[in-house]
């Protein structure tokens, strides 16, 4: 198959925004680059793009820098639509359960606000 395979962004809000400017320019970079192959792979490596199990269609992309990882949430709308929500840094195996919940709640606001529209 031949031809550009094309995924668009929609940041919901601030939550990413305060994230990544939170983040140095390496850091910030990086978030760039791994969002950047999310748009671009028809089939995203789980290395960067993982359905977190337990939760009705919520993501995350997964940024490692140096011993450092970064996630930022997202799902998907309209099919190839991806909604950027918050993001942590993570520092335990596991990602702590409160941050999924915060993700959920902003993935509720967006459709909530959606269905005003």
């Amino acid at each position: 198959m031949t031809g550009q395979f094309f995924r668009d962004t929609f940041v919901y809000k601030k939550y990413f925004w305060d994230f990544y400017n939170a983040q140095n320019k390496n850091v910030q970079d990086k978030i760039d680059f791994v969002i950047g192959l999310v748009r671009s792979l028809r089939i995203v490596p789980e290395k960067y793009l993982k359905h977190l199990e337990g939760t009705n269609g919520l993501y995350e992309i997964r940024i490692k820098l140096g011993r450092n990882i970064f996630r930022v949430f997202c799902f998907f709308d309209e099919g190839n639509l991806i909604i950027l929500l918050g993001g942590f840094q993570k520092k335990i195996d596991k990602t702590p359960p409160r941050e999924i919940a915060n993700a959920e709640k902003q993935k509720k606001e967006y459709y909530y606000e959606k269905s005003k529209k």
